[in-house]
C-alpha cells in the first residue's frame, strides 16, 4: 500500500504529526504503531502511581487545550485519555494502523521512496516521520543468573497486573523516575521490599493539587483563561532552566531538597545512603512527597552494594549478602541513546541509522539526518529537556517538518536532507553550548552515550530551541529532483528564506 507520509508511533509525537499534517492540508498519511491503542509511553507504562512530572497545562498540545485536567500534574490514565480524545477531536482515527509494528524502513534510491515492512503488511511512503519516542524500549540489565530465578521478573514499563504483590518479598532494582512513583504504592502491601540503589536521586516536593470545578469552568468558558495559565507556567518553567545551564543557581534548590530529606528521614545511616553526591540536575531531578518516607518503613531495606548475581530465591550482592525475593521489578529505564528502532531504519546505500549514529547520535536541528532523505526524527538527538515539557519541542520540530514539506512542494523536488556540513555545524554548536552546564559536571546518567557525550538534552531553554527552528534554511539542505541519479551529487540550494 502506498501513502505520501508514514508516521511511526502513536504517542505525543506521532499523533501531533498527524494532526499537524492534516491541519496543513497534507491529508495523505498513515500512522503505524505496534500497540493496540494510542498513547505511546502513556499506554505502555501502567505501573501504580504513574504520573507526569510536568504541569498538565504544559504537557499537552498548544492547539488542543484540555480544560478538564483534574490535577495540576496529571496521572497516566488521564494523559492516555487526553491523547485518545485528540484522535476523536481531530478525526484522525481512520489514519491509524494499530498492531502494525514497523520491522524495517528502507530508502529506495531508484524509486525515491521509503519501503516499510510491517507486521500488518508492506507499505511505501515518500516521507517517513519517526516518532517512536526515546522512552519506548525498556532497558533490561544484564544480571548473572537472572534466567535461574524461580520467581517473577518484570520491567516497570511492562507491569504485571496479574501478579499480586500482597505479602511478597519484592526486590526493586533502580531508583529512577518510575521507581520513585511505584515504590510508595507497593510498599504497604508487600511483606518485604528490598530496594537496590546504584546512586541516590535529587528529589523535590511534588507541588500538585486538585483543579477545582470553578477553575475548570473558567478554562472552558472564559476566552484566553487557559492560554494565560499555560503562558504563566511556561515562563515559570523556563526560569527553572537557569539551574541546569548555570549549576551554581541550583544551590538553593539543593538545600531545599536536603532539608526535605532531613525532615522525612530521621535515621542518619539511611539518610546518608539517600544523599546525592553530585550536582543537582546532572541526573534527572525527580519530584515526590512520599518516596523518602516510604523507605523509612520497617519492611523496607535500601541496599547500595552492587548486585553480584541472581539466585533462584533472591539476589546476592558484592559483599556476599543474600537478599531473599520471590519477585524482581526492574526500574532500570529505557534504551535512550541506543534505541533498537534506529537499527531498523536504512538510508542511502543501505546504511542503518544505528550505524550512522555509532558511536554518537547526530542530527540537524535534532530532526533530520544527512544520508537519510525525507526522514524526520521527532525527539531526536539533543531535544530532551530537564526543566519543562518536551511537547514544546515536538511542536517546534513539527513546524520544521511542515516547512520542509512545503519547500519540497514549491521546488518540485522528490526528497530533501541536510548537508553533512550543516549537520556538523549544528552538532559543534550543541557541544559548545553543553560546556559549563550541569550535565558536564561529572556524574554518570542515561543522558550520556558510550563516548560520554550528552546526546539527549538540549543545552538551553525551550524558547531558544523554538526560535532556532522557526525559520527553514534551504541553504542547509540538499534537494533530490526527479530523474536524479543516486550516484550523482545532490543539488544544493543556496537561497534563503
Amino acid at each position: 500500500m502506498d501513502t505520501d507520509v508514514a508516521i511511526v508511533g502513536a504517542g505525543f509525537g506521532g499523533l501531533g504529526a498527524a494532526i499537524a499534517l492534516q491541519r496543513a492540508g497534507f491529508n495523505d498519511y498513515l500512522v503505524f504503531d505496534r500497540g493496540d491503542d494510542v498513547g505511546g509511553t502513556w499506554r505502555d507504562n501502567t505501573y501504580p502511581g504513574c504520573a507526569c512530572d510536568v504541569p498538565s497545562h504544559l504537557y499537552s498540545f498548544s492547539f488542543a487545550p484540555n480544560p478538564r485536567w483534574s490535577t495540576t500534574f496529571s496521572s497516566q490514565p488521564e494523559i492516555r485519555d487526553y491523547l485518545r480524545g485528540c484522535v476523536d477531536r481531530f478525526g484522525i482515527g481512520p489514519k491509524l494502523r494499530l498492531r502494525h509494528e514497523v520491522h524495517e524502513a528502507r530508502w529506495d534510491d531508484k524509486r525515491q521512496r521509503w519501503l516499510l515492512r510491517t507486521s500488518g503488511g508492506d507499505h511505501t511512503a515518500r516521507v517517513l516521520i519517526c516518532a517512536a519516542g526515546p522512552l519506548s524500549e525498556p532497558a533490561m540489565p544484564d544480571l548473572p543468573g537472572i534466567d535461574e530465578f524461580a520467581g517473577t521478573v518484570f520491567h516497570s514499563a511492562r507491569w504485571r497486573h496479574d501478579h499480586d504483590l500482597t505479602g511478597r518479598r519484592v526486590a526493586v532494582i533502580g531508583t529512577g523516575a518510575s521507581a520513585v512513583q511505584f515504590v510508595p504504592r507497593i510498599q504497604p502491601a508487600v511483606d518485604r521490599l528490598t530496594l537496590f540503589q546504584r546512586s541516590p536521586a535529587w528529589i523535590m516536593p511534588r507541588r500538585s493539587r486538585r483543579i477545582s470545578r470553578v477553575e475548570q469552568a473558567a478554562f472552558r468558558t472564559v476566552p484566553g483563561a487557559q492560554r494565560a495559565a499555560r503562558a504563566g507556567l511556561y515562563l515559570l518553567r523556563e526560569t527553572m532552566g537557569l539551574g541546569f545551564l548555570h549549576p551554581t543557581v541550583n544551590r538553593l534548590a539543593s538545600r531545599l531538597s536536603l532539608r526535605t530529606l532531613r525532615r522525612q528521614v530521621t535515621d542518619p545511616a539511611l539518610r546518608d545512603k539517600l544523599t546525592p553526591r553530585y550536582a543537582m540536575g546532572c541526573k534527572r531531578v525527580l519530584i515526590s512527597n512520599d518516596y523518602w518516607p516510604s523507605l523509612t518503613r520497617p519492611n523496607v531495606d535500601v541496599v547500595t552494594e552492587g548486585i553480584a548475581r541472581v539466585v533462584p530465591d533472591g539476589l546476592v550482592t558484592a559483599d556476599g549478602v543474600h537478599h531473599p525475593a520471590d519477585t524482581i521489578i526492574l526500574g532500570t529505564g529505557f534504551h535512550v541513546t541506543d534505541s533498537p528502532v534506529v537499527r531498523r531504519i536504512h538510508g542511502r546505500g543501505g546504511c542503518s541509522l544505528g550505524t550512522a549514529w555509532t558511536p554518537s547520535m547526530h542530527a540537524y536541528r535534532g530532526t533530520t539526518i544527512a544520508g537519510f532523505p525525507n526522514l524526520f526524527f521527532l525527539l531526536g538527538p539533543n531535544t530532551g529537556l530537564g526543566h519543562t515539557s518536551v511537547v514544546l519541542m515536538i511542536e517546534a520540530q513539527l513546524r520544521l517538518v511542515l516547512a520542509a514539506l512545503r519547500h519540497l512542494r514549491a521546488t518540485g523536488a522528490q526528497a530533501i536532507e541536510p548537508t553533512t556540513e550543516a549537520q556538523r555545524r549544528w552538532t559543534e554548536q550543541i557541544d559548545r553550548k553543553m560546556a559549563g552546564t550541569v550535565w558536564q559536571t561529572g556524574c554518570s546518567s542515561w543522558y550520556l552515550d558510550a563516548t560520554g557525550r550528552n546526546t539527549t538534552i538540549w543545552p538551553g531553554f525551550a524558547t531558544s530551541f523554538r526560535m532556532r527552528l522557526r525559520r527553514f534554511h534551504p541553504a542547509d539542505h540538499r534537494l533530490i529532483t526527479a530523474g536524479h541519479s543516486p550516484n550523482e551529487p545532490e543539488r544544493e540550494h543556496a537561497d534563503a528564506v
